[in-house]
C-alpha cells in the first residue's frame, strides 16, 4: 500500500501489507503498496532449492519481448496505476501489479493465441517466460504513484507550486527521472541480490516467487487455462460490481455506499446528543470494495492493528484532548450538533490551538520515523554485505578475475543474458545530469542537494529491496522519512523556509520514486531468474513500462486534483459548504508535518502532543527490537500476535476509522473462507480482493471524470441519510 508500506504479497501463497506501505507489489504510497512490516513473511513453497531456477519451465524460442505483451501488460499497469492513486489518495497504500498482471496476461493472450491457430492462422506460442513479460511491464506501469499521494500533494499544499494543470510538465520531467534513477541503478544490483546474498540473507522475495510459481502452474497444468479463465471470471465479476457500486452509490451515498447509523439513531429520537457526538469523531461504516479487498490480503494481525490504532486515536485520546481543553473543534454550519475535529487549517494547525487530527498528526509520525530509524539499525548486515560484496568485486576486478556461482552459470551461460556495464552506466550518467537540470532550472533545487538525495535514494533503496526479499513488504514511507530529517538538518538555516520546504518534499520524492523502481525491479528480476526469463529483456519492459507510468500517474493526478481540490488544500472541507473531502490523504499529512518540523525554527508542535509522541518513539523502537531480536527462531511464531505499530501509527494520521472496519471485515472474511475452504481460498482469493480493489480504483478515477464534466452526485444525488445533509 502505498506510502506506508509498500504492500507486494501475494494471495495464492499467503498474502500483502498495505503503505507506507506497494508491497510487495513494488509500488504506497506514506502512506504507497504492502504495510505488514511486522507480520511473518509470506510463505512460499517450492518443491526443491527456493534458490534454484525451476527446473521443468522449457525455454522459450525467438523473441519473447513482444508487442502483445507489452501492450496487456501496460494496459494492466494502467488500471493498477489508476487504482493506486485512488487507494494512496483514500487511505496512504498502493498495491503491486505483479500477479494481476501474470494472471490477465495468461487470460487474454493464451486464448487469443488458441483461437487464431484454430483457424489457421500461424500465431506464437504463448509461454510462461513471455507471460513473465507481461508481468514486468505491468508491474512498471503501474508505479510511480507512491509520490502522487504524498509529497506532491503536500507541495500544493505548503503553497510552494503553482498547480497540476501548469506544472504538468515539471511532474513529468522529476517523476521520469526519479523513476529512471532507480531504474538503472538498482540494475547492476541483480547479481548482488539474487545470486550472491541471496541464501545468506534469506531473500526469497515472496510475492515474487508466488508470482513465478502462479505463472509456472498456468502454464503446466493440464487445466491451466480452464483455471485462468475461471480467476479471470472470478476477477472479472469482482471489477465490474465493485467499479459499478462506486460509480452509482455517488448518486445515493447516504444508503449504497455510506451507512452512517448514529445518525440515524439521533434522527429517532434516541441518545441524540451521544449519537452525534460519534458521528462527529467519524465513526460510521462504509462499504468500500476495495478496503475489504485489502483486508482479505493483509490478515488480521494488521486490520486489528488498524481498528485498534483507530479506536485509540479518535474514539480514546481524541475526545480526551478534547474535554480537557488541549484540542478544539469548529462546529459545522448544520444545526444538527454536528463537530469537526479534522482541520488543518492554519487556524487549528497551531501549537496553542491544535485540532485533534493536528495534535494526533506527530504521535502517528513520531512513530513511523522512530520504526525506520531503529530498523535502519536493525538492518546493519546489509550494509556489511554490500561492503564486502563491493570489495569483493573490486578485488576481482584487480585480479582481472570474474566469479560465478554454479547456478548463475546454468542459468544465463556463461554471462550471455546478464546486465553488462554499457546496459546501465551510461544511462545512469545521464540521467543523472538530467535529474541536477531538472532540479534546478524547474524547482530551484542546487546540484549537491540533488546529488545527495539521489545518493540517499540508492542507499535507502538497498534496505528497501532486502526488506522487500525478506518479509515481502516495502517501507517507503519510513524510509523516504529519514531522507526529509537529512534533507532538513542540511537546509537549516541556510536558505528561507519556503525553500527549505520545497528542497526537502522533492528531495523525498526522488528517494521515493527511486526505492519504489529500484524494488520493482529486483522483484521482477527474481520472477525472471526462476522462470528462465532473459533479464535483458525484462529490463527492456521495465524501461517501457517506467516510461508509460512517468507519463500516466502525472496525468491521473490532475484528474483527481481538478476534480477534487480539496486534495490540494489543507482544509478538511470542500471548497465550497461543510461537505467533507472524500480523500483524506494521510500520507500527505505525515510529510507536510515532517517538513514543518524540520524546516521551522519553532517547535510547531503543542507540549503535550510532544510529550506523547516521546512515548510513542519509544513504544514503537521497542516494538521494532522485539520483533528483530526477540521473535526469532523458536519464538518467530508470536510475530503474529505483536501488533503493527507503523499500522496503529498510519490510523493516528487517518482520521476515517471506517476504513479499518472495512479491512476487518475483509479479513474475517478470508479467515473463515481459508479455513472453511482452502482450496477455493488458494484459488479464487486473489482474484476476489484484485477485482474489488481495482474495480473501485478505476471507479473513483470514472468519478473524478463525472465530477469535472458536471455529471456528478453532488449534482443529480440524493443525501439521504448523510449527516447535516452531506456524506
Amino acid at each position: 500500500m502505498s506510502d506506508y508500506a509498500h504492500p507486494r504479497r501475494s494471495p495464492p501463497v499467503e498474502m500483502i501489507d498495505m503503505s507506507e506501505t506497494q508491497s510487495g507489489g513494488n509500488n504506497a504510497t506514506d502512506t504507497s503498496s504492502s504495510i505488514a512490516e511486522e507480520d511473518q513473511p509470506a510463505k512460499v513453497t517450492f518443491e526443491t532449492d527456493p534458490f534454484a531456477p525451476f527446473g521443468d519451465v522449457e525455454p522459450e524460442t525467438g523473441n519473447i519481448l513482444t508487442l502483445r505483451a507489452l501492450i496487456v501488460g501496460c494496459l494492466c499497469g494502467a488500471l493498477v496505476n489508476a487504482s493506486n492513486l485512488y487507494l494512496g489518495l483514500k487511505a496512504g497504500w498502493t498495491t503491486s501489479a505483479n500477479i494481476f498482471g501474470s494472471i490477465i496476461g495468461f487470460a487474454v493472450i493464451q486464448p487469443s493465441v488458441s483461437y487464431l491457430s484454430s483457424r489457421g492462422y500461424r500465431s506464437r506460442r504463448f509461454g510462461p517466460q513471455e507471460n513473465n513479460i507481461v508481468q514486468t511491464a505491468a508491474t512498471a506501469a503501474g508505479g510511480l504513484s507512491n509520490v502522487f499521494v504524498s509529497a506532491i500533494p503536500a507541495l500544493y499544499q505548503l503553497g510552494l507550486l503553482t498547480s497540476p494543470s501548469k506544472d504538468f510538465g515539471r511532474l513529468v520531467a522529476i517523476t521520469a527521472a526519479g523513476g529512471y534513477f532507480g531504474l538503472l541503478s538498482a540494475a547492476p544490483l541483480r547479481k548482488f541480490f539474487i545470486f550472491q546474498v541471496a541464501r545468506e540473507l534469506r531473500l526469497i522475495f515472496p510475492s515474487s516467487s508466488a508470482t513465478a510459481i502462479t505463472i509456472r502452474g498456468m502454464h503446466l497444468a493440464a487445466s491451466g487455462a480452464l483455471e485462468a479463465r475461471q480467476k479471470m471470471r472470478t476477477l472479472a465479476y469482482t471489477f465490474t460490481f465493485a467499479l459499478l457500486l462506486r460509480v452509482l452509490s455517488q448518486y445515493a451515498i447516504g444508503m449504497l455506499w455510506d451507512w452512517h447509523i448514529f445518525t440515524w439513531v439521533a434522527s429517532m429520537g434516541f441518545m441524540a446528543d451521544t449519537a452525534m457526538a460519534m458521528e462527529s469523531w467519524g465513526w460510521f461504516i462504509e462499504w468500500t470494495p476495495a478496503f475489504i479487498g485489502s483486508g482479505m490480503l493483509v490478515g488480521l494481525n494488521v486490520a486489528i492493528s488498524f481498528v485498534f490504532g483507530s479506536i485509540l486515536a479518535w474514539g480514546v485520546i481524541g475526545p480526551y484532548l478534547v474535554s480537557h481543553g488541549l484540542a478544539f473543534g469548529k462546529q459545522t454550519a448544520s444545526a444538527d450538533g454536528l463537530v469537526s475535529y479534522f482541520s488543518l487549517s492554519a487556524e487549528f494547525a497551531d501549537a496553542r490551538h491544535p485540532s485533534p487530527r493536528y495534535w494526533l498528526l506527530w504521535p502517528g509520525v513520531a512513530c513511523m520515523v522512530a520504526a525506520a530509524f531503529t530498523e535502519l539499525f536493525c538492518q546493519w548486515q546489509i550494509f556489511w554485505v554490500a561492503i564486502r560484496g563491493l570489495w569483493r568485486a573490486l578485488k576481482a576486478l584487480r585480479q582481472n578475475e570474474y566469479t560465478y556461482t554454479v547456478l548463475e552459470e546454468e542459468k544465463e551461460s556463461a554471462r550471455e543474458e546478464s546486465i553488462r556495464l554499457w546496459m546501465w552506466l551510461p544511462g545512469l550518467a545521464v540521467t543523472i545530469v538530467a535529474t541536477c537540470l531538472i532540479t534546478n532550472l524547474q524547482f530551484g533545487m542546487s546540484v549537491a542537494e540533488t546529488l545527495l538525495a539521489l545518493i540517499l535514494a540508492f542507499l535507502l533503496s538497498l534496505l528497501a529491496i532486502h526488506a522487500s526479499g525478506a518479509t515481502d513488504t516495502v517501507p517507503l514511507g519510513s524510509l523516504t522519512k529519514v531522507t526529509q530529517v537529512i534533507l532538513g538538518g542540511t537546509t537549516q538555516g541556510t536558505t528561507s523556509i519556503e525553500n527549505a520546504q520545497r528542497l526537502n518534499l522533492l528531495g523525498g520524492s526522488l528517494t521515493n520514486i527511486g526505492a519504489s523502481q529500484a524494488c520493482d525491479l529486483m522483484g521482477d528480476f527474481r520472477v525472471g531468474f526462476l522462470l528462465g526469463t532473459s533479464p535483458r529483456l525484462q529490463y527492456a519492459a521495465q524501461m517501457i513500462g517506467t516510461l508509460v507510468a512517468a507519463l500516466l500517474a502525472p496525468i491521473m493526478f490532475l484528474i483527481f486534483a481538478t476534480a477534487y481540490p480539496c486534495i490540494l488544500s489543507t482544509d478538511e472541507t470542500e471548497a465550497a459548504g461543510d461537505q467533507r473531502c472524500e480523500y483524506q490523504a494521510p500520507a500527505v499529512a505525515s510529510w507536510r508535518a515532517i517538513v514543518i518540523a524540520v524546516t521551522r525554527p519553532e517547535s510547531p508542535i503543542p507540549r503535550s502532543s510532544q510529550m506523547f509522541s516521546v512515548a510513542m518513539a519509544v513504544l514503537a523502537s521497542v516494538m521494532v527490537l522485539v520483533k528483530n531480536f526477540l521473535w526469532t527462531g523458536t519464538w518467530e511464531s508470536m510475530r503474529v500476535y505483536c501488533p503493527n505499530m507503523v499500522i496503529i501509527a498510519m490510523a493516528f494520521t487517518l482520521p476515517a476509522t471506517q476504513y479499518g472496519t472495512a479491512m476487518l471485515m475483509g479479513a474475517v472474511i478470508a479467515s473463515i473462507w481459508k479455513k472453511k475452504r482452502p482450496d477455493a481460498f488458494e484459488k479464487y482469493a486473489y482474484a476476489v480482493a484484485a477485482g474489488f480493489m481495482a474495480g473501485e480504483g478505476i471507479g473513483g478515477a470514472l468519478n473524478a471524470i463525472l465530477s469535472g464534466v458536471g455529471l456528478d452526485g453532488a449534482r443529480f444525488g440524493t443525501t439521504i441519510g448523510c449527516p447535516a445533509g452531506g456524506c
